[in-house]
């Protein structure tokens, strides 16, 4: 191999990919390392959000649960958060008892099943959470605003396409299980 050909692939491997020195590659591993600093910058933006609110990695996804369901109008119940986040229903009862006395979630009674409850965020949590990231999800929607059509057909088809490509990786994995 020639000495090019090695400070080639060191550069390429430099950059957090190794593949061979080829121009459609090149262009690859330079969005997948862009990605890869979206990535890091996402991590870094919930480790401050969860630092800011005091939260742990799962509450603050179990808030983010719960907000998203009250904008669609959907009630979740403790059952519906141990399912989405993969944990047992005595971690969620500990989890919850957490939210609760943080002060960032409510039980209620269940509307319809008079022995049921459902999990609600308070007010107090949705202008926590609107604070604490309102100003990076409006320069994050200033950005992608900026994009003419054509730009967001190519990021949002590129990102879709991803997004598959670990799907069957995933599905493949629990396969092989």
């Amino acid at each position: 191999m020639a000495i090019e050909e090695v400070e080639s692939l060191r550069e390429t491997a430099d950059n957090g990919y190794w593949y061979a020195d080829q121009d459609a590659t090149r262009r690859g591993v330079t969005v997948l390392n862009a990605l890869r600093r979206y990535r890091s910058a996402e991590a870094a933006m919930r480790r401050r959000t969860r630092s800011s609110m005091g939260m742990g990695e799962t509450d603050l996804l179990a808030v983010r649960f719960l907000l998203d369901a009250k904008r669609r109008g959907e009630q979740v119940s403790p059952k519906d958060l141990t399912s989405y986040l993969g944990i047992s229903s005595a971690s969620t009862t500990i989890l919850i008892d957490r939210l609760v006395k943080s002060g960032h979630v409510e039980r209620q009674p269940h509307p319809t099943d008079r022995r049921g409850l459902i999990i609600v965020p308070t007010s107090h949590t949705d202008e926590e959470v609107r604070n604490t990231l309102g100003k990076m999800h409006s320069g994050m929607i200033s950005v992608a605003e900026d994009l003419d059509p054509a730009e967001v057909a190519a990021i949002v088809g590129f990102l879709d396409r991803v997004c598959e490509v670990i799907d069957d990786v995933e599905s493949d994995e629990s396969r092989t299980r």
